[in-house]
């Protein structure tokens, strides 16, 4: 058992609470607990909130961040330019960038995640979501990963080249492979599966209708990059004569089941559409500003009661994984739009954490209540970038500091991250080993 005492504040929870974790679930939140625990952790200067969903994600791209060539790009030449870096990868450099990616999530309060892993390099060889698995597990983060997919080769009017898209059936049989080996459907399962072609742009009509067909018939969640640029748009059109999501609702594409990255350039009608058809938005502000792609349309989403959640997308177009710096990107850049009362801090809190877990389809995560999972970020408030900021804890974790990281984090009743490091593995190391490969892969383009 694990003991929080004395919590100064706790989402939801009056202040000086204590939260007492027995197992993986959260089992007293109360005054004055006394009873043993394994570990009894003084909270007396920390916020406690829910852990947070990333609901978007690439984690390979960890190992090609900050790449001058396409520091100023757009997203089309990005890609191109990108995928003779990503074509490169093997077996240890998807292990150590996905260990970097969930590193930093959970060192920024991110507790469950996906990840959109849409690349299958020709001549890979093992199972490339069971290293993803497997660093999930090492590093202990909850783990409702994507086996996206890609099958239009430039020859074909797709951007990524031949050796590193895979045939129509290749793909579907996969799918099922890895559904029927790791997905879990339970309350508190720490590995969900998500079926996810990468974009109308990437694969082809057949298979974005087979993908959902196969999804339903395991009663698994959908996922795809949608409404991203312009150029997506002009693409759609000028290929199918139709607007992305008209694509989508025509590909049976759409519902309480489906969510969508990004999600830029929807009109009002289709704004209305998803709306009545259920279908989640994954916003990822970091990403949209840098690769200068426009700014979402959140505000009036949520008016029109459309679940959003948030991603940090891929560490190549953020270039982190920096959760709660992505809850203030997108509270601040809904001003830009919007106005200063666009967005507030608690609706960027459900974004960040239930609109997620409804998303990855889990259920009693994202809040902290009895019998709930005990998935906690807890930040350290009693720090110079935090004073005078006190008149609204939660608030102050969005609106002040000069520093992401969480004192600890506490995963399924597993302390993650304590006192600001790693448990699973050696930082130092994972450090090194990851600048050491993402060193080869770019010096093979």
């Amino acid at each position: 058992m694990i003991l929080l005492k004395d919590c100064y504040y706790i989402k939801n929870h009056p202040s000086g609470f204590d939260i007492l974790i027995d197992g993986s679930t959260i089992s007293k939140i109360t005054g004055n607990i006394d009873e043993k625990a394994d570990r009894i952790i003084d909270c007396s200067d920390c916020v406690v909130v829910p852990g947070f969903v990333n609901t978007h994600h690439h984690f390979y791209q960890t190992l090609t961040r900050n790449i001058p060539a396409v520091q100023n790009a757009k997203l089309f030449d990005w890609l191109v330019y990108l995928y003779e870096v990503w074509k490169n990868f093997d077996e240890e450099a998807v292990l150590y960038s996905s260990m970097v990616a969930i590193g930093e999530l959970l060192k920024t309060g991110c507790t469950c995640t996906t990840d959109h892993h849409y690349l299958y390099p020709r001549g890979f060889k093992g199972d490339l979501m069971g290293l993803q698995f497997e660093a999930a597990e090492t590093l202990g983060i909850r783990f409702s990963p994507c086996r996206g997919s890609m099958s239009l080769s430039r020859k074909d009017g797709g951007l990524p080249p031949d050796s590193v898209v895979q045939k129509d059936e290749e793909i579907l049989t996969d799918s099922r492979r890895v559904i029927e080996k790791y997905h879990d459907s339970s309350d508190f399962s720490m590995k969900k599966i998500l079926l996810a072609p990468c974009s109308p742009f990437s694969v082809t009509r057949d298979l974005m209708i087979e993908t959902a067909r196969l999804a339903r018939s395991y009663k698994v969640s959908l996922h795809t990059h949608l409404a991203e640029t312009g150029d997506e748009d002009d693409y759609c059109l000028r290929t199918y004569k139709k607007r992305p999501l008209s694509l989508m609702m025509d590909w049976g594409f759409v519902g309480e089941d489906v969510s969508f990255a990004h999600g830029i350039f929807f009109n009002d009608d289709e704004l209305k559409i998803l709306a009545e058809t259920g279908t989640s938005i994954c916003h990822c502000p970091t990403s949209n500003m840098r690769l200068g792609s426009g700014i979402a349309r959140v505000k009036e989403m949520l008016k029109l009661r459309i679940n959003v959640s948030l991603g940090v997308d891929g560490s190549a177009s953020n270039d982190s994984s920096d959760f709660l710096g992505e809850m203030r990107h997108a509270l601040l850049l809904q001003r830009v739009k919007y106005g200063a009362d666009a967005l507030t801090a608690g609706e960027v809190f459900s974004m960040a954490t239930v609109n997620g877990a409804r998303v990855l389809n889990f259920n009693r995560i994202g809040r902290i209540e009895q019998a709930w999972a005990a998935d906690l970020a807890i930040f350290n408030i009693n720090k110079l970038e935090y004073a005078g900021a006190m008149a609204d804890p939660p608030g102050a974790l969005l609106f002040t500091g000069i520093n992401h990281q969480t004192e600890y984090t506490i995963v399924n009743g597993r302390i993650v991250v304590d006192r600001g490091r790693l448990t699973g593995c050696d930082e130092d190391e994972l450090i090194v080993k990851a600048n050491d490969i993402a060193s080869e892969i770019q010096a093979q383009r």
